[in-house]
C-alpha cells in the first residue's frame, strides 16, 4: 500500500468553498463507512446517479477521463430549490 493511500484526505467544508469550485460525489453524499465527512445531500450515491439521469439533479462535469465533478454553486441552487420540485 502506497503512503499517499494510507493518508486521510482533508475535504473542505462544502459551505465554505467557492461558487465556482468543484466537487467530486464523495463530497456530495453521505458514506457511511466515513462518518467523519459531511455530506450536503441527504441521499446515496445510486440516488444522485438516479437523479442526474432523471435530470432532478445538476448534471456533473467531466473534467478529465475518469474525474467527474459538481459546480458547487449548481449544487447550491439544487438545495435552494431542488429541480423537478414546483415553486
Amino acid at each position: 500500500m502506497s503512503s499517499r493511500s494510507s493518508q486521510k484526505i482533508k475535504h473542505p467544508a462544502f459551505d465554505a468553498l467557492p461558487g465556482s469550485a468543484f466537487v467530486r460525489e464523495s463530497q456530495l453524499v453521505y458514506d457511511p463507512s466515513r462518518p467523519e465527512f459531511p455530506a450536503p445531500l441527504p441521499f446515496s450515491a445510486a440516488t444522485l446517479w438516479r437523479k442526474v439521469a432523471a435530470g432532478t439533479c445538476p448534471k456533473p462535469v467531466k473534467l478529465s477521463t475518469r474525474v467527474t465533478a459538481w459546480r458547487v454553486a449548481e449544487v447550491r441552487a439544487f438545495l435552494e430549490v431542488p429541480m423537478g420540485v414546483p415553486a
